[in-house]
Protein backbone atom coordinates (compact mmCIF):
# COMPACT_ATOMS: atom_id res chain seq x y z
CA UNK A 1 0.00 0.00 0.00
CA UNK A 2 1.15 3.48 -0.17
CA UNK A 3 -0.03 6.26 1.25
CA UNK A 4 -0.92 9.65 0.24
CA UNK A 5 -1.01 12.45 2.29
CA UNK A 6 -0.92 15.29 -1.06
CA UNK A 7 -3.68 17.77 -1.08
CA UNK A 8 -4.60 17.62 -4.65
CA UNK A 9 -5.05 14.18 -6.44
CA UNK A 10 -4.04 14.98 -10.47
CA UNK A 11 -5.59 11.70 -12.93
CA UNK A 12 -5.23 11.27 -16.40
CA UNK A 13 -8.22 9.54 -17.80
CA UNK A 14 -7.94 6.86 -20.24
CA UNK A 15 -6.52 3.51 -18.89
CA UNK A 16 -6.16 5.32 -15.44
CA UNK A 17 -9.70 6.00 -14.72
CA UNK A 18 -11.60 3.58 -16.82
CA UNK A 19 -10.08 1.19 -20.19
CA UNK A 20 -9.59 2.39 -22.93
CA UNK A 21 -10.12 -0.19 -25.35
CA UNK A 22 -13.91 0.04 -23.87
CA UNK A 23 -14.11 3.25 -25.37
CA UNK A 24 -12.96 1.72 -28.76
CA UNK A 25 -14.96 -1.03 -29.03
CA UNK A 26 -17.97 1.14 -27.99
CA UNK A 27 -16.03 3.33 -31.04
CA UNK A 28 -15.95 0.54 -33.54
CA UNK A 29 -19.95 -0.37 -32.75
CA UNK A 30 -20.96 3.41 -33.82
CA UNK A 31 -18.52 2.93 -37.12
CA UNK A 32 -20.36 -0.51 -37.77
CA UNK A 33 -23.86 0.61 -37.68
CA UNK A 34 -23.04 3.90 -39.95
CA UNK A 35 -21.82 1.01 -42.11
CA UNK A 36 -24.99 -1.20 -42.33
CA UNK A 37 -25.52 -2.43 -45.86
CA UNK A 38 -21.78 -2.67 -46.51
CA UNK A 39 -20.70 -4.92 -43.73
CA UNK A 40 -22.40 -6.60 -40.93
CA UNK A 41 -21.73 -4.30 -37.92
CA UNK A 42 -21.18 -6.79 -35.21
CA UNK A 43 -18.67 -8.69 -37.40
CA UNK A 44 -17.18 -5.39 -38.69
CA UNK A 45 -16.96 -4.26 -34.93
CA UNK A 46 -15.59 -7.20 -33.57
CA UNK A 47 -12.66 -7.30 -36.21
CA UNK A 48 -11.69 -4.21 -35.58
CA UNK A 49 -11.00 -4.86 -31.77
CA UNK A 50 -9.36 -7.96 -32.52
CA UNK A 51 -6.96 -5.75 -34.86
CA UNK A 52 -6.87 -3.60 -32.20
CA UNK A 53 -6.07 -6.54 -29.58
CA UNK A 54 -3.20 -7.45 -32.52
CA UNK A 55 -1.08 -4.21 -31.64
CA UNK A 56 -2.55 -2.31 -34.55
CA UNK A 57 -3.09 1.76 -34.41
CA UNK A 58 -3.77 4.22 -36.94
CA UNK A 59 -5.05 1.82 -39.42
CA UNK A 60 -7.60 -0.72 -38.29
CA UNK A 61 -10.37 0.64 -40.44
CA UNK A 62 -7.98 0.39 -43.60
CA UNK A 63 -7.13 -2.88 -42.71
CA UNK A 64 -10.56 -4.18 -41.92
CA UNK A 65 -12.76 -2.69 -44.79
CA UNK A 66 -10.48 -4.13 -47.01
CA UNK A 67 -10.95 -7.68 -45.17
CA UNK A 68 -14.84 -7.11 -46.06
CA UNK A 69 -14.08 -6.39 -49.53
CA UNK A 70 -15.40 -2.67 -49.25
CA UNK A 71 -13.69 0.10 -51.08
CA UNK A 72 -12.35 3.05 -49.60
CA UNK A 73 -10.70 6.64 -50.30
CA UNK A 74 -9.05 9.10 -48.06
CA UNK A 75 -12.13 10.88 -47.23
CA UNK A 76 -14.47 7.88 -46.43
CA UNK A 77 -11.72 7.21 -43.39
CA UNK A 78 -11.54 10.11 -42.03
CA UNK A 79 -15.67 10.16 -41.89
CA UNK A 80 -15.43 7.21 -39.79
CA UNK A 81 -12.12 8.69 -37.91
CA UNK A 82 -15.13 11.38 -37.57
CA UNK A 83 -17.94 8.90 -36.07
CA UNK A 84 -15.22 7.26 -33.57
CA UNK A 85 -14.24 9.84 -31.76
CA UNK A 86 -17.70 12.04 -31.88
CA UNK A 87 -20.09 8.89 -30.84
CA UNK A 88 -21.43 8.69 -27.44
CA UNK A 89 -19.68 6.37 -25.59
CA UNK A 90 -20.59 3.32 -23.52
CA UNK A 91 -17.81 3.39 -20.80
CA UNK A 92 -17.90 2.77 -17.11
CA UNK A 93 -15.51 3.56 -14.19
CA UNK A 94 -13.05 0.87 -12.82
CA UNK A 95 -14.45 -0.19 -10.04
CA UNK A 96 -10.96 -0.03 -8.25
CA UNK A 97 -11.38 4.01 -9.40
CA UNK A 98 -14.32 4.57 -7.93
CA UNK A 99 -13.34 2.90 -4.76
CA UNK A 100 -10.23 5.55 -4.83
CA UNK A 101 -12.27 8.62 -5.76
CA UNK A 102 -14.70 7.91 -2.86
CA UNK A 103 -11.62 7.82 -0.46
CA UNK A 104 -10.05 10.92 -1.89
CA UNK A 105 -13.25 12.94 -2.15
CA UNK A 106 -11.90 15.44 0.54
CA UNK A 107 -8.76 16.20 -1.65
CA UNK A 108 -8.78 19.11 -4.49
CA UNK A 109 -9.10 16.78 -8.04
CA UNK A 110 -8.24 17.20 -11.09
CA UNK A 111 -7.91 15.18 -13.98
CA UNK A 112 -5.39 16.04 -17.50
CA UNK A 113 -6.17 14.21 -20.49
CA UNK A 114 -4.83 14.41 -23.82
CA UNK A 115 -6.83 13.68 -26.83
CA UNK A 116 -9.40 15.97 -29.16
CA UNK A 117 -11.66 18.14 -26.45
CA UNK A 118 -15.46 16.69 -27.34
CA UNK A 119 -14.15 13.11 -27.69
CA UNK A 120 -12.72 13.69 -23.88
CA UNK A 121 -15.04 15.45 -22.86
CA UNK A 122 -17.94 13.09 -23.99
CA UNK A 123 -15.99 10.29 -21.94
CA UNK A 124 -15.94 12.67 -18.79
CA UNK A 125 -19.77 13.00 -19.24
CA UNK A 126 -20.05 9.42 -20.01
CA UNK A 127 -18.17 8.24 -16.99
CA UNK A 128 -19.96 10.82 -14.79
CA UNK A 129 -17.03 12.60 -13.64
CA UNK A 130 -17.33 16.56 -14.97
CA UNK A 131 -18.98 16.96 -11.78
CA UNK A 132 -17.48 15.12 -9.77
CA UNK A 133 -13.46 15.71 -10.39
CA UNK A 134 -12.64 19.61 -9.13
CA UNK A 135 -11.48 20.41 -12.53
CA UNK A 136 -10.70 18.91 -15.72
CA UNK A 137 -8.28 19.56 -18.21
CA UNK A 138 -9.02 18.88 -21.47
CA UNK A 139 -5.34 19.62 -23.31
CA UNK A 140 -7.02 19.13 -26.92
CA UNK A 141 -8.18 22.48 -26.43
CA UNK A 142 -5.14 23.84 -25.80
CA UNK A 143 -3.89 23.65 -29.46
CA UNK A 144 -1.43 21.58 -31.09
CA UNK A 145 1.59 20.98 -29.37
CA UNK A 146 0.53 21.56 -25.80
CA UNK A 147 -0.72 17.93 -24.34
CA UNK A 148 1.39 16.22 -22.33
CA UNK A 149 4.23 16.25 -21.79
CA UNK A 150 3.94 20.37 -22.06
CA UNK A 151 3.78 22.08 -18.89
CA UNK A 152 0.88 24.21 -19.54
CA UNK A 153 -1.56 21.94 -17.84
CA UNK A 154 0.32 20.99 -15.38
CA UNK A 155 0.76 24.62 -14.74
CA UNK A 156 -2.37 25.28 -14.71
CA UNK A 157 -3.38 23.03 -12.07
CA UNK A 158 -0.57 24.30 -9.87
CA UNK A 159 -2.17 27.84 -10.26
CA UNK A 160 -5.80 27.09 -9.88
CA UNK A 161 -5.25 25.02 -6.47
CA UNK A 162 -2.14 27.40 -5.39
CA UNK A 163 -0.49 24.67 -3.44
CA UNK A 164 3.11 23.78 -2.89
CA UNK A 165 4.62 21.44 -5.67
CA UNK A 166 5.09 18.63 -2.70
CA UNK A 167 1.31 19.09 -1.91
CA UNK A 168 0.56 17.28 -5.80
CA UNK A 169 0.36 13.88 -6.91
CA UNK A 170 0.18 12.86 -10.51
CA UNK A 171 -1.34 9.41 -11.42
CA UNK A 172 -1.63 7.65 -14.92
CA UNK A 173 -0.56 5.25 -17.12
CA UNK A 174 2.11 6.43 -20.15
CA UNK A 175 5.35 6.88 -19.10
CA UNK A 176 6.38 7.99 -22.34
CA UNK A 177 5.02 11.30 -21.58
CA UNK A 178 2.80 11.63 -18.47
CA UNK A 179 5.54 12.24 -15.28
CA UNK A 180 8.42 13.74 -16.82
CA UNK A 181 7.00 17.20 -16.64
CA UNK A 182 5.16 17.12 -12.96
CA UNK A 183 8.14 15.05 -11.81
CA UNK A 184 10.46 18.18 -12.67
CA UNK A 185 8.13 20.32 -10.95
CA UNK A 186 8.25 18.16 -7.81
CA UNK A 187 5.07 16.87 -7.91
CA UNK A 188 5.04 13.26 -6.79
CA UNK A 189 4.28 10.49 -9.86
CA UNK A 190 2.64 7.61 -9.61
CA UNK A 191 2.11 4.88 -12.47
CA UNK A 192 -1.18 2.74 -12.68
CA UNK A 193 -0.26 -0.67 -14.58
CA UNK A 194 -3.45 -1.87 -15.40
CA UNK A 195 -4.13 -5.04 -16.52
CA UNK A 196 -5.81 -4.52 -20.18
CA UNK A 197 -4.47 -1.30 -20.81
CA UNK A 198 -3.97 -0.49 -24.38
CA UNK A 199 -0.30 1.76 -24.39
CA UNK A 200 2.56 -0.57 -22.85
CA UNK A 201 3.84 2.98 -21.46
CA UNK A 202 7.47 2.32 -20.88
CA UNK A 203 9.84 5.10 -19.68
CA UNK A 204 12.32 6.28 -22.21
CA UNK A 205 14.74 7.82 -19.42
CA UNK A 206 15.41 7.73 -15.56
CA UNK A 207 13.35 11.00 -15.96
CA UNK A 208 10.11 9.67 -17.65
CA UNK A 209 10.04 7.27 -15.29
CA UNK A 210 7.01 7.61 -11.82
CA UNK A 211 8.26 7.09 -8.11
CA UNK A 212 6.04 4.11 -8.10
CA UNK A 213 3.92 1.35 -10.18
CA UNK A 214 0.83 0.02 -9.08
CA UNK A 215 -1.23 -2.35 -10.84
CA UNK A 216 -4.75 -0.99 -9.36
CA UNK A 217 -5.61 2.11 -7.51
CA UNK A 218 -6.69 0.08 -4.44
CA UNK A 219 -3.49 0.52 -3.55
CA UNK A 220 -3.18 4.02 -3.07
CA UNK A 221 -4.77 5.08 0.40
CA UNK A 222 -5.32 8.08 2.51
CA UNK A 223 -2.59 9.21 5.19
Amino acid sequence: MIQLATKVVVLDLDDTLYLERDFARSGYVAVGRSLAGQVDPDRFAQRCFDVLEEGRRGDIFDIVLAEFGVAVGDSTIADLVEIYREHEPVIEVCADAARFLDRFAGRDTAIITDGPARTQQAKLDALGLSGRIGHCILTGSFGKGQGKPHPRAYEDVAGRFGRAACDHVYIADNAAKDFVTPKAMGWRTIQVMRPGRIHGGQAPTRAHAADHAVIDLDRLIPA
